[in-house]
């Protein structure tokens, strides 16, 4: 199986359910939100986490096509400056992200987003 389909069948899935879940439970995610962005330490520890799953899809991927596959690179390289951000400047992080939090749709408009993205990396792993 090659890396970009494995890559989409692992993250798709991940993505379809998050999303939903976001798009479902906006008032529960908006608490759970005001929470997190409380804590110094789950910014920090966050960016712990997102950092090395976006250096692992990169450096197994990092694939700039014109084709659905780079839309695995981009994740990855996402995730690489979300976790250096959060690691490196967590005040900043945690500034932008109240910032955004203040959005009333922000969670729905994300969670579809990521629903569609995840959706197209299903069909393309799991169908195509």
């Amino acid at each position: 199986m090659n890396t970009s389909i494995f890559l989409a069948k692992l993250i798709g899935p991940f993505m379809v359910v998050l999303g939903l879940s976001l798009v479902a439970n906006r008032l529960a995610f908006r608490r759970l939100t005001d929470e997190f962005l409380k804590s110094p330490a789950l910014i920090f520890l966050t960016g712990t986490m997102v950092l090395p799953a976006g250096l692992a899809i990169v450096l197994a991927h990092n694939i700039w096509v014109a084709g659905w596959p780079v839309i695995v690179t981009i994740l990855g390289w996402m995730l690489i400056v979300s976790g250096v951000i959060r690691i490196m400047a967590p005040q900043r992080a945690t500034k932008f992200a109240k910032k955004i939090h203040r959005m009333k749709d922000y969670s729905a408009a994300v969670g579809a987003l990521w629903a569609v993205v995840g959706a197209v990396l299903c069909y393309f792993g799991y169908f195509s």
